[in-house]
């Protein structure tokens, strides 16, 4: 017969590990920096000597490796460091790639309405992608981009 006290025991034992089975993510994953100003890490933890400090909210991240608190994370331009979690959310995010502007457009389609030409570096919310197309918001603008020209679409 359980007692109160080996229920309470049991749920507080449930409610603990949930933090854990969370770090078991299935990497690797997209994230996004969720703060205004970040640091990349050479190892995980505050110790460890700071390689790039980051200003880009929502700047598309691949997760790598998760390691207690902390994240492997790769950059678009391939830079790789830890950060801690709480500076990431899973908000999927894109990053408009390549030397020439990218075309945004009505719909996923190449012959469809051109609306605006975007920079690369840009970055903006990222939609559903199909048949090589994603939606894509950047401030007030939306439309599809063509999901070659954008970092963070697709399988990381």
């Amino acid at each position: 017969m359980i007692t109160r006290v080996h229920f309470l025991i049991a749920l507080a034992v449930m409610v603990l590990a949930a933090p854990a089975a969370a770090q078991d993510a299935k990497v690797p994953y997209w994230a996004s920096i969720r703060s205004e100003e970040v640091n990349m890490r050479v190892g995980p933890a505050e110790e460890y000597q700071i390689a790039w400090v980051y200003r880009r909210p929502k700047l598309p991240l691949k997760v790598l490796r998760v390691k207690d608190g902390w994240r492997l994370v790769q950059d678009p331009d391939g830079a790789k460091g830890w950060m801690n979690q709480r500076f990431l959310t899973r908000q999927r995010t894109g990053y408009v790639t390549g030397k020439d502007l990218a075309e945004m457009r009505q719909s996923g389609e190449a012959s469809a309405k051109l609306l605006w030409r975007l920079a690369p570096g840009n970055v903006g919310l990222l939609g559903d992608c199909d048949a090589g197309w994603c939606q894509f918001e950047l401030g007030k603008r939306k439309g599809f981009v063509a999901q070659d020209r954008l970092w963070g679409a697709g399988e990381p």
